[in-house]
């Protein structure tokens, strides 16, 4: 994954350029750009035009050559024109392109334009302290020799990138002693030593160059059918001239978090409700859980706890159910990972506030 991410960054350009220089134009299948690919860059290839043709249907000129404009840059670009509303996707791509330029000309400020796989990804402000650059294989690379001089034998799990995020996760098994012990022994004592077994510390990294999203590493428990975040997160913002030193030596807070964050979803082990299945719904609602698959989840615990009481822990690990099925019918990656950071602040909860009598509507 890191040599992937090292040719990415090769193979990528970043370009500063005047807003008011920006040129969009229309392609879709009926645009002179998609006939004539001779005012493309020599690197565009007639598949990444045909790709864009059926999807944003757009091109930006960046020094007198033109570029497919990729999904993943529409928001910063409308940033950049300093524009937005739910109207304008639905616009023909010839006036939506005209729209835009009418705005961007408007603008004396820089944007910062990142080249890759044959199309503009993104386009920040070219500002720094607005925008900084986090090359994403020098993170993986930082955070790798960070975890091996914290957690020796840290194992790396799985990984994926596409041009929104990256993500990777390591398992801590040299750690699990340390840090699960003290939750271990209270799951076995409420007659759950089958779950216990199953249970490794973990960390995930995220981020994205072509979104706003923060370099970030959390906390994870592993080992089940899907990780559980569960908090203890650090983030740096790619803003305010942040450094890829900085993301490293931010580890050492999150490193020092992990048992806090154990701790936190212990305690849930301690907290009884009566109306579990009330609790879960209101839960759910007050995180903004996907509905669809939130009441889904939902009723499984409810066919699986019947009427009796549960702990909020019961709870939130039922709640899990919902990320899972989510991931198996097909969410992006991107998606899961937000509803992941939401579904942890149900360990900050204060759970009687949720363990109604009465049924909660949705």
């Amino acid at each position: 994954m890191l040599a992937h991410h090292e040719e990415s960054r090769k193979a990528s350009l970043w370009e500063r350029i005047e807003v008011n220089r920006l040129r969009v134009a229309a392609l879709d299948t009926k645009s002179p750009l998609y006939e004539d690919k001779s005012g493309f860059d020599p690197s565009v290839s007639q598949d990444a035009i045909a790709d864009t043709a059926e999807n944003l249907g757009l091109a930006i000129q960046v020094g007198g050559r033109y570029f497919p404009l990729r999904d993943t840059a529409y928001k910063s670009l409308l940033d950049r024109a300093k524009i937005n509303g739910t109207a304008l996707p639905k616009l023909a791509r010839t006036k939506l392109a005209e729209v835009l330029n009418s705005c961007l000309e408007l603008h004396k400020d820089s944007a910062l334009l990142l080249i890759r796989d044959e199309k503009v990804s993104a386009a920040h402000s070219g500002d720094s302290r607005d925008y900084s650059i986090l090359e994403i294989d020098q993170l993986l690379d930082g955070l790798q020799k960070k975890m091996d001089e914290r957690f020796s034998g840290n194992e790396f799990e799985t990984g994926y990138s596409d041009h929104a995020i990256t993500s990777a996760s390591w398992k801590l098994p040299g750690q699990k002693e340390d840090l699960l012990s003290t939750y271990e022994k209270m799951l076995e004592a409420e007659g759950k030593k089958a779950l216990a077994a199953k249970l490794m510390p973990g960390i995930r990294f995220s981020t994205s160059d072509t979104g706003v999203a923060s370099a970030k590493v959390s906390a994870l428990l592993m080992g089940l059918q899907y990780p559980i975040h569960i908090g203890g997160m650090v983030a740096i913002e790619h803003r305010r001239q942040s450094k890829v030193p900085d993301f490293v030596d931010a580890l050492d807070m999150l490193f020092a978090q992990f048992g806090d964050s154990v701790a936190r979803l212990s305690g849930l082990l301690t907290i009884h409700l009566d109306n579990p299945v009330n609790a879960m719904t209101a839960v759910c609602k007050k995180l903004a859980m996907p509905k669809k698959a939130a009441i889904e989840a939902i009723a499984m615990f409810e066919t699986a706890n019947g009427n009796a009481s549960a702990s909020a822990h019961d709870v939130f690990m039922a709640m899990q159910e919902i990320l899972f099925n989510l991931k198996v019918s097909g969410a992006p990656e991107s998606k899961l990972l937000s509803l992941q950071e939401n579904m942890a602040r149900a360990l900050t909860l204060r759970w009687s506030d949720y363990d109604l009598a009465k049924q909660v509507s949705w």
